[in-house]
């Protein structure tokens, strides 16, 4: 009893030195501590950038890195110091209309840009630092890379079969790229099948990002099996070739086509009629794809350069002599990329299409010779690239046979859904 009246007397005391005081049990209740609420660090590009101002940008028209320094508080000597001593790293000259870029200022009331950042690309970027001196350097976003597999059975073309599994349009290139010189994408038949490994890159673990060159890939084509394995046979120089299961190199001396995904709307016939000319024999010594114009015409094989002009109803047209024994040409472009006597790798872009020359529509001629004689480049067996060297395909085969059991245990798309419903109507019974 007496502890009970002991804690009372003590509750009634702690109330009356509380209402001595001028604050009453309600005015107590609100005196409550108030903690400063902690902003978390947004880091980006390797800034907080709590600690800045942050404008984002895009090169517009017209724009040019002086003025958009200048009309950021930035002066003019530190321009200039930054356009001759870092150009290697940054050319202020060769900023881009459509590129992103960040702005971070100080947070006074001068708003003077402190840090420029420019995104080359979704992944690599530049970094301009005013702050005290001037310095410039390079970097990257952190990448992830998510292995996928794909495969599918064409109903109609390549790059719909691709394209309806909601996958990069660029493994369409890349694997008609490895395959350019085994199989004629021109003539795949419905039926024929693929299956490809390659990397994604993510950044921040969310944002796509593009995908990698392939790493293997399976293409079935008029029931031939070929198989292909991207190889480094040159550690030293870093070459990578795509090899078959038999250490083979893929490639050719040259390319089927010297366009992408277009259409031969004219092959090499010396028997030719033309209803323009009474019906007359004209030969075509040429192979004609049609392609919209502005389409990028490729160099077939390495080689030099021996014309790049405009004549009559050939147009604008470019010749290149591989070796001894071949030479192409390429007519009626909208515009050459190359020039008398320069020398060009296979797959170099050395001009466009477009409809220069006696020409009913947008498309290459594209004309082979064989020891100075043109002949039907379709028909030709033409030589193929050196093999992986003997001493390196132990180490090859290796490698590439736990891919090969990989890619010969991937389903393709329709089997995958004849199994499901398979099993659907296992679970109904």
């Amino acid at each position: 009893m007496k502890k009970f009246w002991g804690i009372v007397l003590i509750s009634i005391l702690l109330l009356s030195c509380k209402e001595e005081n001028g604050v009453t049990n309600e005015e107590a209740k609100k005196q409550i501590a108030v903690v400063p609420e902690i902003t978390a660090p947004i880091t980006k590009f390797g800034f907080n950038l709590n600690d800045f101002t942050v404008k984002y940008d895009t090169i517009r028209r017209g724009d040019s890195f002086g003025q958009l320094m200048t009309a950021h508080k930035v002066d003019y000597p530190k321009i200039a110091r930054l356009s001759l001593e870092f150009k290697d790293t940054f050319d202020v000259r060769r900023i881009r209309v459509g590129k992103p870029y960040t702005i971070l200022t100080s947070k006074d009331t001068t708003e003077a840009a402190q840090i420029f950042i420019y995104e080359n690309d979704r992944i690599n970027y530049t970094v301009v630092d005013f702050r005290d001196s001037v310095s410039a350097y390079t970097d990257r976003k952190e990448v992830k890379y998510v292995e996928r597999e794909a495969s599918g059975v064409i109903e109609t073309s390549l790059s719909e079969a691709i394209l309806a599994q909601g996958i990069d349009y660029n493994v369409t290139n890349n694997l008609s790229e490895i395959y350019a010189w085994t199989i004629d994408f021109f003539r795949l038949q419905k039926g024929d099948k693929f299956k490809v490994v390659y990397k994604e890159k993510y950044i921040n673990d969310s944002v796509y990002a593009g995908a990698e060159p392939i790493e293997a890939a399976y293409f079935e084509h008029n029931g031939r099996p070929i198989y292909a394995f991207a190889y480094e046979n040159d550690s030293l120089k870093s070459i990578v070739d795509y090899y078959d299961e038999e250490a083979n190199n893929l490639r050719r001396t040259f390319l089927r086509a010297p366009v992408q995904f277009s259409r031969i709307s004219s092959r090499y016939n010396l028997k030719r009629k033309i209803r323009f000319y009474g019906n007359r024999i004209r030969p075509h010594k040429g192979t004609d794809y049609a392609a919209p114009r502005g389409t990028p015409i490729m160099a077939t094989a390495d080689g030099t350069v021996t014309e790049s002009t405009r004549r009559g109803g050939n147009g604008k047209y470019v010749k290149i002599r591989h070796n001894g024994t071949y030479s192409t040409q390429y007519l009626h472009m909208s515009k050459q990329k190359v020039k008398k006597g320069e020398f060009v790798r296979q797959g170099d872009v050395i001009g466009w299409i477009g409809m220069t020359g006696n020409t009913s529509g947008p498309h290459v001629c594209y004309r082979f010779w064989r020891n100075g004689r043109q002949v039907d480049p379709l028909r030709e067996e033409l030589p193929k690239a050196e093999p992986l060297a003997e001493a390196l395909q132990p180490e090859y085969f290796t490698f590439i046979d736990p891919i090969k059991d990989q890619l010969d245990c991937m389903r393709y798309p329709e089997k995958l859904l004849e199994e499901e419903a398979e099993d659907l109507v296992t679970l109904n019974h």
